[in-house]
């Protein structure tokens, strides 16, 4: 070593020791910065889409010259009230969607259940392929392909040409994989437990596996519900001509030209979705996700 080297001042770390005592003392600083970014991403956008939405829906359209008048009326959201045939679109499409939802759920619960507790990992592999491959597909493929199959001459033409079909097969990988989650967290301990029992293996899924499971098949609802009641492009595709939520959002936008309406109409879904959340909160499926 040099006289020169010995001699030069060593650089100073105390600004870098500083801020690792500060993240120290203060454990929720480095969450706080980490999720700044995505938060404030989110409350710019996101939410102040909503509040334009919201004070939008208030607004009426001039008859005679279609121009928005921003004036607060409550005049939509009457119109969605007395109107039978609005009501019937929202009932129809909250109908569509819990369908949709119930038949996710009793078509993934028994193949994730197969995954998660009986296949091996070389299988579940190849199924977890099996089920995101889809999502890696064009939307529009996907309903193209329906199309094809629902259209084509034969049984299919008259007995299952529905929206239904085309929403729950789009939406089942979002019920498969909370629920899968779920199931693999499920304690061997507890089945063990139950089997030294003397419970056989339909009553420990029944009294242990699906009270377990729950808030997961919960969580996954929240993604198919909220799919399917918000979906415009299936119904326009697949519908035949049945009105649903979002269908009628879009050509009140895209033909009729009234925005406020579609903004009042809009914030249906979301208020059902509330609703919904709630209710799944309380049933623990955001500990689930």
């Amino acid at each position: 070593m040099t006289v020169e080297a010995v001699g030069r001042p060593r650089p100073k770390r105390g600004g870098a020791v500083a801020s690792r005592s500060i993240f120290w003392r203060i454990p929720w600083l480095r969450t706080a910065i980490l999720l700044a970014p995505p938060l404030t991403w989110f409350v710019a956008i996101y939410l102040t889409s909503l509040a334009l939405l919201l004070v939008t829906a208030f607004w009426t359209i001039d008859p005679f010259t279609t121009r928005v008048v921003q004036s607060w009326s409550l005049d939509n959201f009457q119109q969605i009230v007395n109107e039978p045939t609005y009501l019937r679109i929202i009932g129809r499409t909250v109908l569509m969607a819990a369908l949709v939802t119930m038949t996710d759920a009793v078509i993934a619960f028994p193949f994730a259940y197969y995954m998660a507790r009986v296949a091996s990992r070389r299988v579940q592999t190849a199924l977890f392929a099996a089920v995101l491959l889809p999502l890696w597909a064009s939307y529009l493929a996907r309903l193209y392909a329906w199309i094809l199959i629902l259209n084509h001459s034969g049984v299919l033409n008259w007995s299952l040409q529905s929206v239904g079909l085309p929403a729950a097969n789009v939406a089942l990988p979002f019920m498969i994989i909370p629920a899968y989650a779920a199931l693999e967290r499920i304690p061997d301990s507890l089945l063990e437990a139950a089997a030294d029992l003397g419970a056989r293996r339909w009553r420990t899924v029944r009294d242990v596996v699906l009270p377990l499971a729950l808030p997961g098949v919960v969580a996954g609802s929240i993604f198919t519900f909220s799919l399917t009641l918000g979906d415009y492009i299936t119904p326009v595709l697949i519908g035949g001509g049945t009105s649903f939520i979002g269908n009628v959002v879009y050509s009140s936008i895209g033909i009729a030209n009234n925005v406020p309406f579609a903004a009042a109409l809009a914030m249906v879904p979301i208020a059902i979705m509330a609703l919904y959340l709630i209710g799944a909160k309380r049933l623990g499926a955001f500990e689930a996700l």
